[in-house]
């Protein structure tokens, strides 16, 4: 039952790519018919230019310098969201002075932080900075709500039975934050992904995604846009893929 249901679902998968695919094909068909060639390449055209990038040494070592960026911007935001947190949790004062700054930094688009980060930093600094600051504020918010999680009774009946704080962390507050911690972790992924990249792309730091993708759109070379625009979806995807299973390996551990 179980195989079958596998199968299904990658048939499903297999279907909806190919349904997107043709209608991709077909738009890029008629943007050529139009005289609008260059704005939409076709699949084929894509594909072969992402083949040309993938015999290149150049192009793996550019998305290691883009993929280590971005992984440094994702883990600095995620220990500065959690510091916050729980200075929030510990501190009202702490929490009234650092929530405006999370409602700046919600509003303010990105690319006026790379832009003022550009000042200040080199380029190849400005997308861990951009990572990190558009992560921060999500796992700031996620982990605060997750320690205010606990009910009250559970937390009367720990001080009842005179619980050590030790243990009200171990067996309260840790599986409280857990899920929350896990969603923070995923999500902080994705947007750090796409915050780094934008920065690479605005900053253009040598032997990056980013540069790739401002050169190939400079000299009008929209299949290798897309090519490179396509490995950074397929990056974004196996790396939170690769995050969400070792979430799920240390859930289970502790669980156990």
């Amino acid at each position: 039952m179980r195989n079958n249901s596998v199968l299904t679902k990658t048939l499903r998968g297999i279907a909806v790519a190919a349904a997107w695919i043709g209608i991709w094909w077909l738009a890029s068909v008629l943007a050529k018919a139009a005289g609008a060639a260059l704005v939409l390449p076709t699949p084929p055209a894509v594909v072969k230019a992402l083949g040309a990038l993938l015999v290149q040494k150049s192009f793996y070592a550019s998305c290691l310098r883009s993929l280590l960026r971005v992984l440094g911007g994702w883990a600095l935001g995620m220990c500065a969201g959690t510091a916050l947190a729980l200075a929030s949790f510990f501190s009202r004062t702490l929490r009234a002075l650092f929530s405006p700054m999370l409602h700046i930094v919600k509003a303010t688009p990105v690319a006026s932080f790379i832009i003022a980060a550009l000042v200040l930093m080199g380029a190849g600094r400005v997308p861990v900075f951009t990572g990190m600051l558009i992560s921060t504020p999500v796992v700031w918010a996620n982990l605060s709500e997750g320690l205010l999680s606990p009910a009250p009774a559970l937390l009367e009946m720990a001080g009842a039975f005179q619980m050590t704080r030790k243990n009200k962390i171990r067996f309260i507050y840790l599986p409280a934050v857990r899920p929350y911690f896990t969603a923070a972790a995923t999500t902080a992924m994705g947007l750090s992904w796409k915050a780094s990249i934008a920065a690479e792309v605005i900053c253009t730091p040598k032997g990056s995604i980013g540069a790739g993708i401002y050169n190939a759109k400079i000299y009008l070379e929209t299949p290798e846009l897309f090519a490179w625009t396509l490995a950074v979806i397929v990056l974004s995807v196996l790396l939170e893929k690769a995050l969400s299973a070792v979430l799920k390996a240390s859930e289970r551990r502790a669980s156990a």
